[in-house]
Order: C-alpha cells, then sequence, then structure tokens
C-alpha cells in the first residue's frame, strides 16, 4: 500500500476533523448542566463527621480511596460536565517519565515526558520524581493520552508548552505550567511516524485547536506569553476545573474568532478553578458556544471576569465574585459587540 505524501496526510485530516467535531457536540447541553448539578449535590449530601468528602465531586472520586496510587487510572471516571468522557489513557499501560530533558524535538529520548505523548498506543504518564521540563518547542499530543503529576513536583516552565491539536482523549492533571514561550519554526514530532515543520506558536499553556473530549484538572497556572488555556478551531467537549490560576492578562480565550462559526459546537465546562491574584480578563472569553461556568472563586481581577461575542451561551452558576477594590475592576462580564 502506497504511505501518502505529508501534504496529502495533512489534506485527509482537516477532511475528518470536522466529522469528529460534530459528533463530539451534545445536542441538549442543559442535560449535562443537570447531570453537573447532581453530581455537585450527592457530594454535599455525603459531607459529614469523618467523612473525607469535601463536596467537590470531582475530588471525592478518588481522593476517598487511601491506595489510588494503586490504582491512578480510575481518575478518568471522575470527571464532570462537558470533558466527562475523556478517558485519556485510561485504557493503556502506565508509562514512567525518568528524564526531565527534551534533547531532540524530531527523535525524542526514551524516559522523557515528549517520547511517551508522541506514541500511538493509550498511555498513563506518571513522573518518577520532582523535575522541571524546560520544552525546547511545543509538546504535541497524541490521542488517548494522561498526564497525571499526582505524587510529583512536576513544572512545565521556560519554554514553549503543551499543544492538543486536532487529537482527542486527553487528561492534564497535576502539573505546575507556568511561563511558557512562543516557539516555532522548527521540526517536531507528533507521533512516532509523522514529523512536520512547525510555524510560531502563541505561547499559551495549554493550546487546544481542533481537540476533543479533554479534561484540564488540578493544574496551577501562571504568566505565558498568549493564554492560560485557550481552546479554538471547534475544539469541543472540554472540562477544566479544580485549577489554580494567578498572574496573566488573557487567561482563557474559547473560540477563535466571531467570524469562526464552527465553534458553535463548541461545549465547555469550567467548574472549581480558583482565579486569583495578577489575573486581568478573558476569564474566560467566549465565543459562539455553550460555556458552564460553575462554583468558581474569582477574586483580584483588574478589568473584567467573564466576557462573550458572537452570540455565545454562558450559563454562570454558584461562582463567588470578590471583586478587587479599584473602581474601575469592578466589571463581572462584558459583552463585545
Amino acid at each position: 500500500m502506497a504511505i501518502p505524501s505529508p501534504s496529502l496526510s495533512i489534506f485527509l485530516l482537516f477532511l475528518m476533523t470536522p466529522a469528529l467535531i460534530l459528533a463530539s457536540a451534545v445536542p441538549d447541553p442543559e442535560l449535562v448542566v443537570h447531570e453537573v448539578h447532581k453530581s455537585i449535590n450527592a457530594s454535599r449530601r455525603n459531607l459529614g463527621y469523618l467523612s473525607c468528602g469535601t463536596g467537590n465531586p470531582i475530588d471525592d472520586c478518588w481522593r476517598c480511596d487511601p491506595n489510588w496510587e494503586k490504582n491512578r487510572q480510575r481518575l478518568a471516571d471522575c470527571a464532570i460536565g462537558f470533558g466527562k468522557n475523556a478517558v485519556g489513557g485510561r485504557d493503556g499501560r502506565i508509562y514512567v517519565v525518568t528524564d526531565p530533558g527534551d534533547y531532540d524535538v524530531v527523535n525524542p529520548k526514551p524516559g522523557t515526558l515528549r517520547y511517551a505523548v508522541i506514541q500511538d498506543e493509550p498511555l498513563w504518564i506518571i513522573f518518577a520524581r520532582d523535575m522541571t521540563i524546560r520544552l525546547k518547542e511545543e509538546l504535541i499530543m497524541n490521542s488517548f493520552k494522561t498526564i497525571d503529576g499526582r505524587g510529583a513536583s512536576v513544572h512545565i516552565a521556560g519554554g514553549p508548552c503543551i499543544t492538543i491539536q486536532y487529537v482527542t482523549n486527553i487528561i492534564i492533571h497535576g502539573l505546575n505550567i507556568h511561563d511558557c514561550k512562543k516557539g516555532g519554526n522548527a521540526m517536531v514530532r507528533d507521533s512516532p511516524r509523522h514529523f512536520g515543520w512547525r510555524t510560531v506558536s502563541d505561547g499559551d499553556g495549554v493550546s487546544i485547536f481542533g481537540g476533543t473530549h479533554i479534561w484540564v484538572d488540578h493544574c496551577s497556572l501562571s504568566n505565558c506569553d498568549d493564554g492560560l488555556v485557550d481552546a479554538i478551531h471547534g475544539s469541543t467537549a472540554i472540562t477544566i476545573s479544580n485549577n489554580f490560576m494567578t498572574h496573566h492578562d488573557k487567561v482563557m480565550l474559547l473560540g477563535h474568532s466571531d467570524t469562526y462559526t464552527q465553534d458553535k459546537n463548541m461545549q465547555v465546562t469550567i467548574a472549581f478553578n480558583h482565579f486569583g491574584e495578577g489575573l486581568v480578563q478573558r476569564i474566560p472569553r467566549c465565543r459562539h458556544g455553550y460555556f458552564h461556568v460553575v462554583n468558581n472563586d474569582y477574586t483580584h481581577w483588574e478589568m473584567y471576569a467573564i466576557g462573550g461575542s458572537a452570540n455565545p451561551t454562558i450559563n454562570s452558576q454558584g461562582n463567588r465574585f470578590a471583586a478587587p477594590d479599584r473602581a474601575f475592576s469592578k466589571e463581572v462580564s462584558s459583552n463585545f459587540l
């Protein structure tokens, strides 16, 4: 069988991508919202004396197991909201990152994070010890991967960061992602069979581009060149939860542009995050799609908290807004006409 040329492979990918995205959108998003509320209420009802529960259904799902380290992949069953079906590497083997280096972005060294994320097979990726990983170029992920930082202090910092582009079923949990820089104009491998030329990246902490079934949970994010978590170009079925975000201007962009109507299929749950000191705007900024912003804690923003344009549905429920003590920094929501 003939092997397609790189340009043909890219063309076929773009043909297949819209079908993948459309299949991931939920016909009635209000049903997902109802499920989120049911899970939150159930966790609250279980609170009591000597209970391990917190009232946070995601945490209560796995933290109550004293042997969670022996059953790490159970985390994949704990998401709520639109990204709840992101299985990541649940059905694959555990891969241990032992080397924090990023020596060769075309031929990654076994034992490194880059080697793990480009593999075709499902992998649940963990870390042998505390480490700081300074990437040379974007970390371009393949489908069905979990990066699980529990049990170690793992920093992705000082270089380009994580890119989720036209792939599905990704879980990122428990990482410290900060000081992310622009990268690109380099050859980068994205699978065992393919590498290609990358132009300049934006410098996002987590960039989701045409991705589906994505869950970003319990990460600390700050001080990147562009967004902390951006989702564009028809990405959908996403949950962003339990993250701690600080010291950044344009925090989250959800939707590419007012004219990119494919983002009407975007559905995102933003839950139990703490949006803290030094954030300015886009917490998030939403376009076209359906966005459930629930039980988040907002403090110290400097311009506005939630913004929207191009007729998005923004369902804001149970959030705490503690506006800063400055006259021109108290805008909770902003509508960009």
